[in-house]
């Protein structure tokens, strides 16, 4: 895909929300108990077509990194992805959209979207709950990946990630290198290797260093789904009803 074609997708990811409110993993996980994550994993394998879901045309990639998040959940969990439609994305985004400050343009909050994910659903799936992750721990990363199927983040996205094939930084912080300088983008995670990591956006598989990351991403969530988890089943390592307690402390 030329630059050019690149630089006019939209982004739509605004500023991340602090709450106090909000649940994060390290709680629930004791990493002495921890499996070691697999060095691999791939989410990406039974998914024939990641759709555009209008990223294109508007600012909606909060709510299309969603629904590609339930491709891959619903591709590994039943051998096939069930494709939500455009339509059921643009509903969603509808409900949580608001004009950014910066550019003026329509986008979202990882936070809101998270939210009303889980009361509204996005073509009728709804998540059960929500925990941040930290950027910053890699292994933690992996094994989030790994246990919840795949993570929504957020990045700052520079603008010379426009010219590159495999987005990876180029040794500065300023200019058009600058974190934000194109602006904020929600993708999901849906591969990491000892390379890096492979994200969904715009329709198709973009790959990331760990480096990229280290700089550009601002957020990470891992999302527990009845489409990725067997039933009521907690993952080794992962105090499951803990989670659920205190989600029913915070939730308003």
């Amino acid at each position: 895909m030329a630059t050019t074609e690149i630089a006019a997708r939209k982004l739509g990811k605004i500023t991340p929300r602090v709450d106090v409110r909000t649940l994060t993993l390290s709680r629930y996980v004791d990493r002495a108990q921890l499996p070691d994550p697999p060095a691999t994993i791939d989410l990406a394998d039974h998914v024939a077509e990641w759709p555009m879901y209008a990223n294109d045309r508007i600012g909606d990639c909060t709510t299309a990194a969603a629904a590609h998040m339930i491709e891959a959940w619903t591709a590994e969990a039943r051998g096939a992805a069930v494709e939500v439609t455009e339509s059921a994305v643009l509903t969603a985004f509808d409900r949580v959209k608001i004009v950014d400050p910066q550019t003026g343009e329509e986008g979202a909050v990882e936070l809101d979207v998270l939210r009303d994910w889980r009361k509204h659903g996005v073509g009728h799936h709804r998540i059960g709950a929500f925990a941040r992750v930290s950027t910053s721990d890699h292994r933690l990363v992996q094994a989030a990946a790994w246990i919840f199927g795949g993570l929504y983040i957020g990045l700052q996205l520079p603008l010379s990630a426009q010219d590159q094939e495999t987005w990876d930084w180029n040794g500065s912080l300023t200019g058009d290198d600058r974190p934000g300088s194109w602006g904020g983008h929600a993708v999901d995670v849906v591969r990491y290797g000892a390379a890096g990591l492979t994200i969904v956006t715009w329709g198709s598989l973009k790959a990331m260093t760990w480096s990229f990351w280290d700089r550009y991403c601002d957020e990470a969530y891992c999302i527990l789904s009845r489409d990725f988890l067997d039933g009521d089943r907690a993952p080794n390592g992962f105090d499951l009803a803990a989670l659920r307690a205190d989600l029913d402390l915070v939730t308003m």
